[in-house]
């Protein structure tokens, strides 16, 4: 059997889509499952069983010798919540639990990090020496509790077999429905077009960038799960991976394909960046890539154009889900 937290939320329910198209439905689907929105996701999956997250420790512990695999892409994600006590209860401590019974009953372990980790960019956004982990400076508590969890796991002597932490980079696609704000912009853009014909950017608020020139590593959702089957499917070296494209686009970028799949005349407009993360606000990301390429993987990945096309023409104009 294989677990994937999660599994009611975005990148996860994408992930067990995947799963399911090369034949693996042995799965246990783990989440809170309340919300019957992030619910849609999963109503077409293959699996086995649904256990509740706060039940899934317990249960590993009881079905070790069955489990093969644990994906564990669950996190809270919301940069804007400054409640530390919930970060480090969702994103540090039962990651941690679920790290120790991985290691206890030697269970292979791939858990989701994130490029916010690297906070302003200040030591570069390079995977490769992973002392470098220790000196990052997260903009927000979300970005803390994962860095805090990556230092941590670098320190133990116990862990799983087989374990690969993977900071992902700005992912975008289909079932992020439920989303809210913490949604990518690319499906703002979509909404925006669609209601008022017109896209709104952050205005920029350093004098390096201009306006819609921040730029960020857009990755696809299914080049993500690309990647996570490749890591089932092929062992690496223990480690802490980037996941972008390796090639940073603008905001600016983003809104014209997003037009361009709409076969829409570009209106983009610039409004402030909001106060509560105006300070926070990264300006510029851009995944090295070249630890997990050397690790073998070395499939292509969609550019912004290839992505935006597919998802807004084959996802948000139908409303589908992965």
């Amino acid at each position: 059997m294989i677990i994937v937290t999660g599994a009611a939320g975005f990148i996860a329910s994408c992930l067990v889509k995947q799963l399911n198209e090369i034949g693996i439905d042995n799965l246990i689907l783990s989440d809170d499952f309340s919300s019957i929105e992030k619910n849609k996701n999963t109503e077409n999956a293959r699996f086995l069983q649904k256990i509740h997250r706060n039940e899934l420790p317990l249960w590993i512990e009881k079905k070790a010798q069955e489990i093969s695999f644990v994906f564990h892409i669950g996190a809270r994600t919301d940069t804007t919540l400054f409640d530390i006590a919930t970060f480090n209860a969702l994103n540090l401590h039962y990651t941690q639990t679920l790290w120790n019974v991985c290691a206890t009953h030697q269970i292979p372990f791939v858990y989701a990090s994130s490029a916010a980790t690297y906070g302003m960019g200040e030591y570069g956004y390079d995977d490769e020496d992973e002392s470098i982990i220790e000196k990052l400076k997260p903009l927000n508590p979300y970005g803390d509790s994962k860095n805090d969890f990556d230092k941590w796991a670098l320190k133990q002597k116990s862990s799983p077999p087989y374990w690969v932490g993977l900071k992902f980079f700005n992912v975008y696609g289909p079932n992020e429905y439920h989303k809210g704000r913490m949604a990518s912009v690319i499906f703002h853009a979509y909404k925006q077009i669609k209601q008022n014909g017109d896209v709104k950017l952050f205005r920029s608020h350093n004098p390096q960038y201009a306006d819609g020139g921040q730029l960020r590593d857009f990755v696809y959702v299914k080049d993500v799960c690309s990647v996570l089957l490749f890591l089932l499917q092929n062992k690496v070296g223990n480690g802490i991976y980037n996941l972008g494209t390796g090639t940073a686009r603008t905001f600016l970028d983003l809104a014209k394909n997003t037009f361009k799949a709409l076969h829409l005349t570009e209106r983009i407009d610039f409004i402030d960046t909001p106060a509560d993360i105006r300070n926070k606000y990264q300006y510029f990301t851009e995944a090295k890539m070249k630890k997990l390429i050397q690790a073998g993987y070395t499939k292509p990945f969609h550019t912004l154009e290839e992505g935006v096309s597919d998802y807004v023409k084959n996802y948000l104009l139908t409303e589908k889900y992965c």
